[in-house]
């Protein structure tokens, strides 16, 4: 079976070290073992990095980027097609707050890189039914692909788990 190609938004990489959710942490751990394992393909974008460096934490930064060296990835740039995609996003009603435009790069980014699957803390935004579901439909009418938005929790149970 085909290595799942997995987008890691800053959420999910900030839980790594979110001690005030230990559940939370503890499952993004266990995701990150299987990531250092070579068990999934990872996509990381300039998008997550602009937001880990805007932290004005600097410890909370240098604990994050060291925890990205531990790991394989393909980074990728934003580029017109991911920005289209987001806007794309934005029109059909999804995320249009600006505020909120680099949620929509992140999923621009994801289709764009022929993701399997966006992983995400971000439940307001991005692990919802109504997100999930429209950026379903949009990248595979758009695009002709199937993406995934899930939590850590979602990757980490496998039926030999059972």
């Amino acid at each position: 079976m085909e290595k799942l190609k997995i987008y890691l938004e800053t959420s999910a990489v900030g839980y790594l070290d979110e001690t005030t959710s230990p559940k939370e942490m503890a499952e993004m751990q266990k995701l990150w073992e299987l990531i250092k394992n070579d068990e999934y393909n990872v996509v990381i974008s300039e998008v997550t990095f602009n937001e880990i460096d805007r932290n004005k934490n600097f410890e909370k930064v240098e604990t994050l980027l060291s925890f990205i060296a531990e790991i394989s990835y393909e980074l990728i740039g934003i580029n017109d097609e991911s920005r289209k995609i987001a806007e794309i996003i934005k029109q059909n009603g999804l995320i249009v707050a600006d505020k909120h435009s680099n949620d929509r790069l992140h999923i621009g980014c994801a289709i764009n890189s022929n993701c399997d699957v966006i992983v995400s803390m971000n439940f307001k935004h991005l692990v919802n039914v109504n997100t999930i579901r429209g950026v379903r439909a949009i990248s595979i009418l758009e695009y002709n692909r199937n993406i995934d938005i899930v939590s850590p929790a979602s990757l980490i149970y496998r039926e030999e788990d059972n």
